[in-house]
C-alpha cells in the first residue's frame, strides 16, 4: 500500500495514477470534502507578516485556482535530468486545456486586450481548464466555482476512489514514522485521537509550507529557499465596466521579468469606496513575478522579504499595467495597487537539495510531490508542472512496486 498525504494537484494526481495501476492507495487529507462553491470558506488564515493564498480541503488550492493551465519550468527541469514533456502533454489532454471561447471573454478583458494590442504588446488568450459549456461567467473562480465547471484535484480524488483508493479526510498527519532510515508510516490526528497509518511507501503533497515542516520533524533540513510567486493587482475606476463578474485571468502578457493578466480584487474597491466607487467600477491587472527564493519556512513561522530585484520587477509590471489601464479608459487619478501577496508557495524541499531526481528524500521510500520540490519560482501557475511530476513519480513507484 502507498500512503499519499494531501489531496491537491500533486497528491490527487499521483493517487489517481497509482490506483488506476491497481496499487492500493490511502489518501490522507487534513481538510474536509466540500462542494466546490463553498471553497472560499476553507482558505487558511494568513500567518503573521505574510499574505499567502492556500486552502485546506479535499482538492486543496485547485478549488480556488482560476483555471490557468500554463507550462512552466519545463526546460529548467529538463536541464536537471527531469524531462516531463510527455507528462505535460498527457495532463493537457486530461484537463482539455485551451482558451475560452469569445463568448466567455468579458467586455473588461476585451478592453484590456485591445488596449494592449494598440500599444504593440503581445497579449494572448489564457489557456484554461474550465469547461465552457458548464461555465456561466460570474467572476467567482477564486472563491470556488458555483457551477463546478472548472477542473479541480477533487475530480482526480474521485477517480482514484472509483479505482479503489481510500480517502481519509479531516485527518491531520502530524509526524512521520521512520525506522532504520526507512519510512514505515505516519502519525495522524483524527477527532483528537492519535492514529498510526503504516505503509512502506509514503508520498507527501501538503504544499510548500506544511511539507517542509513535516520533514523538519523527521530530521531533514527543509524549509529553505522559500518563494511564493509574489503578485499585486493594479487597478482603477472605469464606471460600470462590470469586470468583477468576468472569468478572471482570461488573457496573458508574458514579459521577461513578470506576467500580466486581467484580475479583479476587492482590495482595490475597498480602498476607493470613499470616492463612491463600487466593485462594478473596477478594472484591473495582476502583476506576478518569479520572486527570489529568499525566504524560509520554520516550525512556527514563515519569513519572506521582497528583495530589491523583486521590488524592481513589481514596479516595472505595475508601470506597464497602469499604462494599459489608462489606454483602456481608466481614470489615471484612481489607479492604485494592492499590497504584495503570495499565490504559489514552494522551493522548500527542492530537487537536488532535499529530494533527488525521483523526488525521494534521504529517508528511503519517502517521496515529495508538490510545489516544495520546484527548484525556482515559476512566476506563473505551476499546477501543470506539479501534476506532470506526479505522473512521473507514479511511473517510478509503479515500476518499483511491481
Amino acid at each position: 500500500m502507498v500512503i499519499v498525504v494531501g489531496s491537491g494537484a500533486g497528491g490527487a494526481t499521483v493517487a489517481r495514477e497509482l490506483a488506476l495501476a491497481g496499487i492500493p492507495v490511502k489518501i490522507i487529507e487534513k481538510g474536509p470534502a466540500i462542494q466546490s462553491k463553498k471553497a472560499f470558506n476553507y482558505y487558511d488564515p494568513s500567518e503573521e507578516g505574510i499574505d499567502l493564498l492556500k486552502t485546506s480541503c479535499v482538492g486543496g488550492s485547485t478549488l480556488v485556482a482560476v483555471g490557468n493551465g500554463v507550462r512552466v519550468l519545463e526546460n529548467e527541469l529538463k536541464n536537471m535530468g527531469l524531462d516531463i514533456s510527455l507528462e505535460l502533454d498527457e495532463i493537457e489532454e486530461d484537463l482539455e486545456i485551451g482558451p475560452m471561447p469569445d463568448s466567455h471573454i468579458g467586455d473588461g478583458t476585451k478592453l484590456l486586450m485591445e488596449s494592449s494590442k494598440s500599444m504593440g504588446l503581445n497579449i494572448q488568450k489564457m489557456p484554461k481548464f474550465i469547461r465552457s459549456k458548464d461555465c456561466s461567467p460570474c467572476g467567482r473562480c477564486s472563491f470556488g466555482c458555483p457551477k463546478n465547471a472548472k477542473w479541480s484535484a477533487a475530480d482526480f480524488v474521485s477517480e482514484a476512489q472509483n479505482a479503489g483508493a481510500e480517502l481519509i479526510s479531516e485527518t491531520e498527519v502530524t509526524e512521520l514514522i521512520v525506522e532504520n532510515g526507512r519510512i514505515i508510516g505516519v502519525k495522524a490526528l483524527q477527532n483528537s485521537e492519535e492514529i498510526n497509518f503504516l505503509s512502506e511507501i509514503v508520498i507527501l503533497s501538503l504544499g510548500g509550507v506544511e511539507t517542509p515542516r513535516l520533514l523538519q520533524k523527521a530530521g531533514i533540513e527543509a524549509g529553505n529557499n522559500f518563494f511564493m510567486d509574489t503578485f499585486i493587482t493594479v487597478g482603477g475606476v472605469l464606471k460600470n465596466v462590470g469586470f468583477k463578474d468576468e472569468v478572471q485571468m482570461n488573457a496573458l502578457i508574458i514579459k521577461e521579468n513578470f506576467i500580466l493578466g486581467p484580475h479583479f480584487s476587492t482590495f482595490l474597491s475597498a480602498q476607493l469606496k470613499e470616492k463612491g466607487v463600487t466593485d462594478k467600477d473596477i478594472l484591473g491587472f495582476m502583476v506576478k513575478i518569479g520572486d527570489e527564493s529568499s525566504g524560509y519556512v520554520g516550525p512556527d513561522c514563515i519569513v519572506k522579504n521582497n528583495t530589491l530585484r523583486d521590488v524592481r520587477f513589481l514596479a516595472e509590471g505595475a508601470a506597464l499595467a497602469g499604462a494599459i489601464l489608462v489606454e483602456a479608459g481608466v481614470n489615471p487619478d484612481t489607479i492604485i495597487s494592492t499590497h504584495p501577496r503570495g499565490a504559489h508557495p514552494g522551493g522548500t524541499a527542492a530537487i537536488g537539495e532535499v529530494v533527488n531526481e525521483n523526488l525521494e528524500t534521504s529517508i528511503k521510500n519517502l517521496f515529495v510531490v508538490d510545489a516544495s520540490v520546484l527548484p525556482t519560482a515559476p512566476g506563473a501557475p505551476p499546477l501543470l508542472t506539479i501534476m506532470a511530476l506526479s505522473k512521473r513519480l507514479a511511473k517510478h513507484v509503479i515500476s518499483e512496486y511491481k
